[in-house]
This record gives C-alpha cells, sequence and structure tokens, in this order.
C-alpha cells in the first residue's frame, strides 16, 4: 500500500484543480503526480504535468466563482486511492459531483480518473 494516497488525493483535488493561481498549481501538479501522468475524464485523456495543468486551467475557466469540495474521506487499498467531491458556489449546494480514482506509484499519482455522477 502507497501510504501517500490518503494526502494525494485532496492535494489533486485541491492543489491540482482548485487552484486558481497558476505558479502555485504548476507546484502543486509537481508535487503530486507523475512526470508523465495520464489523466481521464469525459471529455479525453491528456498525457504529462504540463497537459495536466492545462486541462485543470481549462476546467476553472469553465467554473468562475466555483470550487471544488471533498464530500467525504479518501478511501483506497494498495496503490488505488478514491475521494468524492462536489463543484459548486462556496457554501452552496453543488452544480457537479464525481469521483477521482488515482493510481499511485512511489509516491506520485501515475493516473487520475474523473467520474461525474449523472
Amino acid at each position: 500500500m502507497d501510504n501517500a494516497i490518503p494526502s494525494l488525493m485532496p492535494a489533486s483535488l485541491l492543489g491540482g484543480f482548485n487552484q486558481r493561481d497558476q505558479a502555485q498549481r504548476i507546484t502543486a501538479i509537481a508535487g503530486t503526480y507523475a512526470e508523465d501522468v495520464v489523466f481521464s475524464d469525459p471529455e479525453g485523456v491528456v498525457t504529462g504535468r504540463e497537459a495536466l495543468n492545462e486541462k485543470a486551467q481549462h476546467v476553472l475557466d469553465g467554473a468562475p466563482g466555483l470550487v471544488f469540495r471533498p464530500t467525504g474521506p479518501v478511501r483506497h487499498v494498495g496503490n488505488l486511492g478514491l475521494l468524492s467531491w462536489h463543484l459548486g458556489p462556496d457554501n452552496q449546494p453543488p452544480v457537479v459531483s464525481g469521483t477521482d480514482i488515482a493510481i499511485v506509484n512511489e509516491g506520485r499519482i501515475t493516473a487520475l480518473y474523473t467520474l461525474l455522477d449523472d
């Protein structure tokens, strides 16, 4: 089991995808994801930290005034981590909910899958 998973999952959501300051987001991405990370969501697949940063910026550009919030604890087994989340205005009901599933190797996320709730 990778003991980094409980800290990597929130770092991914909050530092990678919730961080609007690009310099801080790039630093968070470097500390959270493998250089060749693969990210998959309903819009497609991107590979590498730079592409992940661009994807995060795209998400944030399309969600002005919205914030990601974890909805429960990180769950993990072996090298697999799971964190459910909401996206919406601060302190208001979400407009989107989903779950991130990550594969972690050597203390970094190597693959991240985002599933959206219906």
